[in-house]
């Protein structure tokens, strides 16, 4: 198998490699513990913790102080526990009733998105003579999953007289926490606040309650209440471009690759599929060996840019699976050569907001585009730190 190559020591990792700053991720973390104060924290780490690598990212979070990890889908949580993960772990995900007998055997959280599921639930755990640990999922204005706000009553009634459910949380989602408009997200927030006047008025403990994501963390205090769950500010690229940068972040993923090719062309000289791209002069052409396949969108074809020896040079020409080609005009290049896609070299630096914008995209997109098949390597933090990851 190919996984089984990469994790090979004896092999030469390939040139194309997304380089992980434990430190930076450190730092994110105690940025996020500013802001939060005594909440909890629940690092979100779904789609290879936005591109970052799952395992390693995930440990490196919960040895930073981060209490408790959220992803997206059953074989996230799985992978997690299977790697020694004992912290808390909730899937955010709406589930189907044949995966619920899996949360109960790993120990995973699940989202309890309506009556009828949480019914599915409890009839799993009675089955297997365990319990379930639930967050139950309020709707205010999302529109994805959960039961309607002004209809929660319903579903917390339920779980009241669940027998074999054990709720842990009740949260929400903001759709638009990092616009400069704070309408919406006050106008959530009040549905949230409301919903869970359930529980005091039917003599019942409050349940851990969590809504503030990383737009939420930075500009909405009044949001952060028992958890919070930062996502990629805790990667260092902040949600949105209006959103107030309230703390410094530090970047953390570098995507990095070396020249394997350098060719001189004359002026017309045509390059990369359908020809997109002729030289408009004598210049010189390095070929680097990433590409789409890699998570290096297609739509920076001729309007992309790399560093290389710590200066700009633009892609020329359509952008292949696994490979690109870089117009380096006059200037020298050699096989083994440095070149960087995302991250600084020298003076210079191409941020994961500069593609977003290029492409017509989020950053988000930019970071969870990485395939796996590109190795993750990770410096400092713990001691325990470093290595490869694919």
């Amino acid at each position: 198998m190919i996984q089984s190559v990469f994790e090979d020591d004896t092999i030469s990792v390939r040139p194309t490699m997304v380089e992980v700053d434990l430190d930076a991720l450190r730092a994110n973390v105690a940025a996020v513990r500013s802001l939060a104060g005594s909440a909890r924290i629940m690092a979100t780490v779904k789609a290879n913790a936005y591109g970052h690598g799952l395992i390693r990212t995930s440990k490196e979070l919960l040895a930073a102080g981060v209490h408790e990890l959220g992803v997206a889908f059953l074989e996230e949580g799985i992978a997690l526990r299977r790697a020694g993960v004992t912290a808390p772990v909730l899937v955010l995900g709406g589930i189907i009733g044949n995966q619920i007998s899996h949360f109960l055997e790993y120990d995973l959280q699940i989202t309890a998105s309506s009556v009828h599921k949480l019914q599915q639930i409890d009839a799993t755990a009675a089955a297997m003579g365990g319990r379930a640990k639930v967050h139950i999922k309020i709707d205010t204005g999302m529109g994805r999953i959960g039961v309607r706000h002004d209809n929660a009553w319903r579903l917390f009634d339920a779980a009241a007289g669940s027998a074999y459910s054990d709720v842990c949380g009740v949260f929400s989602h903001f759709a638009s926490s990092h616009a400069a408009d704070p309408s919406f997200t006050l106008l959530q927030l009040e549905r949230f606040l409301g919903a869970l006047e359930f529980f005091p008025q039917h003599g019942l403990p409050m349940p851990l309650r969590h809504i503030a994501n990383s737009g939420a963390v930075l500009q909405h205090p009044d949001a952060l209440l028992d958890m919070v769950r930062p996502g990629i500010m805790l990667y260092g690229v902040y949600p949105d471009a209006e959103v107030r940068k309230t703390v410094p972040l530090r970047p953390v993923l570098s995507f990095k690759t070396r020249v394997v090719y350098f060719k001189a062309v004359r002026a017309g000289f045509a390059i990369g599929y359908d020809h997109t791209w002729a030289a408009p002069a004598d210049t010189r052409i390095v070929t680097l060996p990433v590409g789409y396949g890699d998570g290096y969108s297609r739509a920076l074809s001729n309007r992309g840019d790399v560093l290389v020896n710590g200066r700009r040079y633009p892609i020329a020409g359509m952008i292949s699976m696994d490979q690109c080609m870089v117009d380096i005009g006059g200037d020298a290049a050699y096989n083994g050569d440095e070149a960087v896609l995302i991250g600084r070299q020298g003076g210079e630096h191409i941020s994961v907001e500069e593609i977003a914008e290029r492409i017509g995209t989020i950053p988000y997109e930019v970071l969870t585009m990485i395939n796996t098949r590109v190795p993750r390597k990770y410096t400092g933090g713990s001691a325990d730190g470093g290595g490869f990851e694919t």
